[in-house]
């Protein structure tokens, strides 16, 4: 990271972070160009590990380049406020966001797809949902197992 003075490691912090976000965009690789997808998300942080959890519909682009190549990379941002200043060049941005790579498995079982729309509920409304095995087969449900993030904010001023 190039500016170190604006890393954050403090998992209080990064957690933080992570709530206040609510779409991740995820970089998927695709054999023209990157393809990049915003979607909600829900998440866990369990023996250091941070898994982010989406759901789709059965079939798509996204599903087939997934299924070809599961190394995606995301990112998301909150904490959005410009910084007002006296000439263009002195104008800057207060923001947070997370960066990383991860890897990308489907979710079959039942149980394990019904707790993790669970979580995308939780993250988005704030609420504990539950999801009968129906709901939770009517969607794919994917995981992405983070193998690396960064987090970044500009604050102050």
């Amino acid at each position: 990271m190039r500016r170190n003075d604006r890393q954050v490691t403090e998992w209080e912090t990064i957690h933080s972070v992570i709530q206040k976000c609510k779409v991740c965009r995820l970089a998927i690789v695709a054999p023209e160009s990157p393809y990049i997808v915003p979607m909600n998300f829900g998440y866990s942080y369990q023996e250091d590990v941070l898994t982010l959890y989406f759901h789709c519909a059965d079939e798509g682009r996204k599903l087939d380049l997934i299924r070809k190549n599961p190394r995606v990379g995301f990112e998301m941002d909150c904490d959005h406020n410009l910084i007002p200043g006296e000439t263009a060049c002195s104008y800057g941005y207060r923001f947070s966001s997370i960066v990383g790579t991860g890897t990308v498995s489907i979710v079959e079982d039942v149980r394990e797809k019904q707790n993790a729309l669970s979580l995308l509920m939780q993250h988005q409304a704030g609420k504990d949902f539950t999801f009968t095995q129906k709901q939770a087969n009517s969607v794919t449900v994917f995981q992405v197992r983070v193998n690396s993030f960064t987090c970044k904010q500009r604050t102050g001023f």
